[in-house]
């Protein structure tokens, strides 16, 4: 009996160790791409803010609206991951190239209409009663980064083709050069060429610098379709119109994940405009642990989205026990992963919050609520794992409802109530909210993974998410 077992774990165990490597194979490129766009980011904050105070609050508050709206979006068109990967495992890739035509329908009609929500973005500043002198930094910025919307989401509908395909690198390589390219542009536009007639725009040539990058993104991308194994989908052999039955196949599944991101990003969002009530050595605090978890989930996030990868290639080739197995081989190294990360946390925070700060006052809170990040680590490691897997079953609308309730009704009320106080409940400041955020994170970690569990399982559901 002993002897059987043994040898069932072994089974078990090398199956494992490959899919381990595979997914290693596919998320590295996805952790190094997403470190570039980090990196372009810091790169803008690091250049306007050697320009003023006005101009680095400007481009901030041109990304608070920026990036939840534009992840809302490019949720949508991250449907074709899941939806190539199932046509690849079941060796129908030939039929890819006409999804990601109607796609590319979606990414540049909704690139338009995103471009023109930015460029008329005015109002909601004025309605939320920011900073006067911030204002037009940050409509001029938005005016001038919008412009590069249509080809940044065509580019998203062919990056994820290409990762349907399980190819991930093209998106670390194009990554890589989109930053080599925003440094001196942003030199180019902030600080001005009068050589080339180029005035000094300050904040507001990030925005120019970043749509010259998105639409340089989209032509490489092109190049890298048509001359690579990707052009066997037949993605550019034809031309398709839009198809309203394909198009709205794609919206059923890639809606869910764009609300699901866009809820999420935006509950953060509006926790850090609330802990703004608080005073600035708070909001510093808050900043820098926020920062030093988010670093750490690129990992988790790139394990997700390979998860996606791995699960819908396994799906469409008909093998659920090897879907199953690329779902948990994903989590559990997230879980490790997480696990490490908190106990670092918990046993070098003050030195981690050294590197970023030396006012007393804010490296000792910023170190306290690390003790909570090391929850909040494992918790939204966990999280965004669970997603990408069950995206990978083409499982969009329950992570969705999860995710809506996790944070909205769960984390940032409870959050909200124990920072600023509440009928029977004593304020305790910033720790309260990080409390909500991670109970929310919590309801959504668990409730995901039950919801995993349940999918997996069940051949019968799988059969019926993957006619959608």
């Amino acid at each position: 009996m002993s002897r059987r077992l043994n040898r069932t774990r072994a089974v078990w165990r090398v199956p494992a160790l490959v899919e381990f490597r595979t997914l290693g194979a596919l998320a590295v490129p996805i952790i190094i791409s997403q470190l570039a766009q980090m990196g372009m980011g810091v790169a803008d904050a690091i250049m306007a803010g050697r320009v003023s105070a006005t101009d680095l609050a400007g481009i901030t508050l041109g990304g608070n609206l920026y990036w939840p709206l534009m992840l809302l979006f490019s949720g949508i068109v991250m449907a074709v991951t899941p939806s190539v990967s199932q046509l690849h495992g079941a060796g129908q890739i030939r039929s890819a190239g006409a999804v990601v035509r109607q796609a590319l329908w979606i990414a540049i009609s909704g690139g338009v209409v995103l471009a023109i929500l930015l460029r008329n973005a005015e109002p909601a500043y004025r309605f939320v009663g920011v900073d006067e002198r911030a204002i037009p930094v940050a409509v001029e910025y938005l005016r001038a980064a919008s412009l590069g919307l249509p080809a940044m989401l065509a580019y998203m509908s062919l990056r994820c083709l290409c990762e349907g395909m399980s190819w991930t690198r093209p998106a670390m390589f194009i990554g890589l050069s989109m930053l080599a390219l925003k440094v001196p542009l942003n030199w180019l536009f902030i600080y001005g060429e009068p050589r080339l007639g180029i005035p000094a725009m300050g904040g507001v040539g990030c925005g120019w610098a970043t749509a010259i990058v998105m639409t340089y993104s989209l032509v490489a991308m092109v190049v890298t379709v048509s001359v690579s194994r990707v052009r066997a989908s037949g993605v550019f052999s034809a031309f398709s119109w839009p198809d309203p039955t394909a198009i709205a196949r794609i919206l059923k599944l890639g809606a869910p994940i764009g609300l699901a991101l866009f809820v999420e990003v935006a509950c953060f969002s509006a926790a850090t405009l609330l802990i703004g009530r608080l005073g600035v050595e708070t909001v510093a605090a808050h900043q820098v642990a926020f920062n030093v978890v988010g670093v750490t989930f690129m990992v988790p996030l790139a394990l997700g989205m390979a998860a996606t990868i791995r699960v819908g290639y396994n799906v469409g080739a008909e093998n659920l026990p090897g879907a199953r197995r690329a779902a948990w081989v994903a989590v559990g190294t997230t879980m490790v992963w997480g696990t490490t990360f908190a106990i670092l946390l918990l046993t070098l925070r003050h030195d981690i919050v050294a590197l970023y700060t030396t006012e007393r006052d804010v490296l000792e809170l910023a170190a306290g609520l690390l003790l909570l990040g090391a929850l909040f680590q494992v918790f939204d490691c966990s999280q965004a794992t669970l997603m990408g897997a069950l995206r990978g079953y083409k499982d969009t609308r329950a992570p969705m409802v999860i995710a809506l309730i996790a944070y909205w009704v769960v984390g940032l009320p409870l959050g909200a109530s124990l920072c600023f106080g509440a009928p029977g409940i004593d304020a305790i400041g910033v720790h309260g909210l990080w409390w909500g955020l991670v109970a929310g994170l919590a309801v959504a970690a668990l409730t995901l993974y039950a919801r995993l569990a349940l999918i997996a399982g069940d051949p019968a559901r799988v059969a019926i998410l993957r006619l959608r």
